[in-house]
């Protein structure tokens, strides 16, 4: 087998970052994935791009590349092993028919790597080293609403693999009480292996905005409105909660701004149990008043000697 430039194949210079080498593998390897690209010799190249990521993505690997390429270049020409290899068993190993083709070129490959690399370098399941390799995992968000995380259910999502540059479409069971940041792994959803098991699918759990709560840490806050004669006199009022309305007592006397706590109807702690529901009291009056309402409401103010401003004098 021919020694190949792995500079040359991902079309980086020799001096590229490690990051400017992964980047670059994964938009050749979208373009060139044989589920993509129907192209025949498209695997070829899918493979071969794996080959030569599989050693420059490692910098200790690709330390030892840079420093013994050359040296194996020579070594096919002149069919001596490379200077630092003298005390290596060589037994077996043709160096001249490293260019050869025939049925052992995969064997002189793999034993080319043990020797560059250590034994079982080239059987390690490496992308293009003979042996299978597990497809790499993949990230997206999802969204979740409020009652789906206390709750749970399926949802269908697509989302784009970022490895591979598919989309996909899926069904994902949301189980009760996730917590936002928390992550659910799809087993072999991520992105298709190569002879090996497909890598799997991180989804990282957000809470989609409602108008109608406010979420801080796992107790759900909202609001109830009441009427100044009930925050008065007290009643009983809805409340709007992610799982349906329910009724609780507004006692009397109750001023805007008391919260009135339903403990257990909030999210999953991180630390175990449930947050608490919080709805605020808010009082709230006509924007126009009947004749009647008016002279009522001047009845009151005429009779009453609450004083919801007190004024201090000074002498």
């Amino acid at each position: 087998m021919d020694y190949k430039d792995y500079y040359a194949i991902l079309g980086v210079d020799k001096n590229a970052s490690q990051d400017e080498i992964q980047k670059t593998y994964r938009k050749l390897a979208r373009k060139f994935h044989p589920d993509v690209n129907k192209d025949p010799q498209a695997e070829a190249k899918f493979k071969e791009m794996g080959e030569a990521y599989e050693v420059l993505k490692d910098p200790e690997k690709r330390k030892k590349y840079d420093q013994f390429g050359s040296a194996w270049n020579r070594a096919q020409q002149t069919g001596t092993p490379p200077q630092g290899f003298e005390g290596f068993d060589f037994s077996g190993f043709d160096f001249g028919s490293m260019g050869g083709g025939g049925s052992g070129a995969g064997e002189r490959f793999s034993s080319f790597f043990d020797m560059l690399f250590g034994q079982g370098a080239g059987r390690r399941g490496g992308a293009g080293f003979g042996g299978p390799a597990r497809g790499a995992d993949a990230a997206a968000n999802l969204g979740v609403t409020l009652e789906e995380a206390i709750s749970g259910g399926n949802k269908e999502i697509s989302f784009t693999d970022p490895n591979t540059g598919q989309r996909k479409s899926l069904s994902v069971r949301i189980p009760a009480g996730v917590r936002p940041g928390q992550k659910i792994r799809l087993t072999g959803q991520g992105s298709p292996g190569m002879g090996g098991a497909n890598g799997d699918l991180l989804l990282k759990v957000e809470l989609l905005p409602d108008p109608r709560f406010k979420v801080e840490g796992s107790d759900i806050l909202t609001t109830v409105p009441v009427a100044p004669w009930e925050a008065a006199l007290g009643t009983e009022a809805e409340v709007e909660t992610p799982l349906g309305r329910v009724r609780v007592r507004i006692p009397a006397g109750t001023s805007s701004g008391r919260k009135i706590r339903l403990r257990g109807r909030g999210l999953s702690a991180a630390g175990g149990g449930k947050g608490d529901l919080l709805a605020e009291v808010r009082i709230v009056v006509p924007e126009e008043l009947a004749d009647q309402e008016r002279e009522l409401f001047e009845k009151l103010a005429s009779v009453s000697a609450f004083r919801p401003r007190r004024i201090e004098t000074s002498e």
